[in-house]
């Protein structure tokens, strides 16, 4: 049950950085990072890609323009949030393109106002929710495995997963409260690793 208490803290506090304007990911390495089907390597980078993408945004339009949160996975990077214009938002994933190492990007950023701080702690409040459930009921997958950003009750779900696992987690996240649709951005892989397979039977 400490165990329990402890992963729900820590997915609590990770999702609240969906409250501030630009995701730089500059938390860290989490007592997760063992577990993560992505090398240690490739998580560094892309923690390094978001504060990167982030940069170059900001340096091109200020925030004034824009409000929009950085996430990647596995070098595939995740827009949302809001744009003043069409043309801005397409100008957003000309430059997050330009990123060394930026293997794909995935723009789901919407042409309206900077979303309410009410908006952005509820969409906070979402993501727990859903990681928590992820927690409890995803015995089909593990929930490090998938990453979940929430923006205007859409939750997008990020992660490296077999189809099984992909739709297992999408299952959940439908069914949460207050969660509106959502978006998978998954990278699919064949089949559980070895090592883990490997793992879960000397357990």
């Amino acid at each position: 049950m400490r165990v329990l208490l402890m992963l729900l803290v820590c997915l609590f506090t990770l999702s609240l950085q969906a409250c501030f304007p630009i995701i730089a990911g500059g938390v860290g390495m989490t007592a997760f990072a063992v577990a993560d089907r992505r090398t240690i390597g490739a998580q560094a980078e892309d923690q390094g890609l978001q504060v990167k993408v982030a940069n170059r945004l900001s340096e091109q339009f200020g925030t004034a323009k824009y409000s929009v949160n950085v996430n990647s996975y596995n070098r595939r990077v995740l827009l949302t949030g809001e744009a003043a214009s069409e043309e801005i938002k397409n100008k957003l994933t000309e430059l997050a393109k330009e990123v060394p190492n930026v293997a794909s990007v995935v723009n789901e950023v919407q042409v309206a106002g900077n979303s309410a701080f009410s908006a952005r702690s509820n969409d906070a409040l979402i993501t727990t929710k859903v990681k928590s459930r992820f927690v409890t009921e995803g015995n089909t997958f593990r929930a490090n495995h998938v990453k979940v950003v929430t923006e205007a009750g859409v939750v997008y779900l990020m992660g490296l997963v077999t189809p099984a696992e992909g739709d297992a987690a999408v299952e959940i996240a439908r069914t949460t409260t207050g969660v509106q649709s959502v978006v998978k951005v998954f990278e699919y892989i064949d089949k559980v690793p070895a090592a883990e397979t490997t793992t879960a039977a000397k357990q």
